[in-house]
């Protein structure tokens, strides 16, 4: 499951010099990288509607950024993504979905069934990518549409692409 590194790759050819995340088992291995990369600023966050405040921030200061979060932290957002579409930043957030194949946590699947609606509702152009060797297109193209198409843009990674999770990891 070496996806991330796309992704990884991907946010290097973009540019992207910030990364704000939520830690999320489905984006460790993607978070420590942009961690250990001294080109680029990980922002721990306590919710990931700070996110796209830092978002904002990072634009308004000169940078490309991104949001990691899991599909549960898309509701927390809400509010704060009508500060994205009022001022029409660009806007980048990859999302590992939960509430999908093989879930074990029925508290995950309403969020998981809602998380495209509620990004779309608030304008996100939004695609899900279920196969590895989709993934690198996918974030190139999520990034392409943010920042050179100044629109805010989601990719969701279906639940295929991250370890099956249990109540004990």
């Amino acid at each position: 499951m070496d996806w991330w590194k796309d992704i990884y790759g991907a946010f290097k050819a973009a540019e992207v010099k910030q990364v704000a995340y939520v830690p999320d088992a489905g984006h460790a291995k993607l978070i420590e990288a942009c961690i250990a990369d001294n080109d680029m600023v990980a922002v721990p966050l306590t919710s990931e509607e700070e996110g796209v405040a830092v978002l904002a921030g990072a634009w308004l200061g000169g940078d490309r950024g991104v949001l990691l979060m899991q599909s549960s932290g898309v509701g927390n957002c809400i509010n704060m993504l009508g500060l994205m579409r009022t001022c029409r930043f660009p806007f980048a957030t990859f999302i590992t979905m939960r509430g999908q194949w093989h879930e074990f946590n029925p508290w995950q699947v309403p969020m998981g069934q809602g998380t495209r609606p509620t990004l779309e509702a608030m304008d996100v152009l939004t695609d899900i990518v279920d196969r590895p060797e989709d993934v690198s297109s996918q974030a190139t193209a999520t990034l392409h549409r943010a920042f050179t198409g100044m629109q805010a843009t989601a990719l969701l990674l279906h639940q295929k692409l991250v370890p099956l999770k249990t109540f004990g990891n």
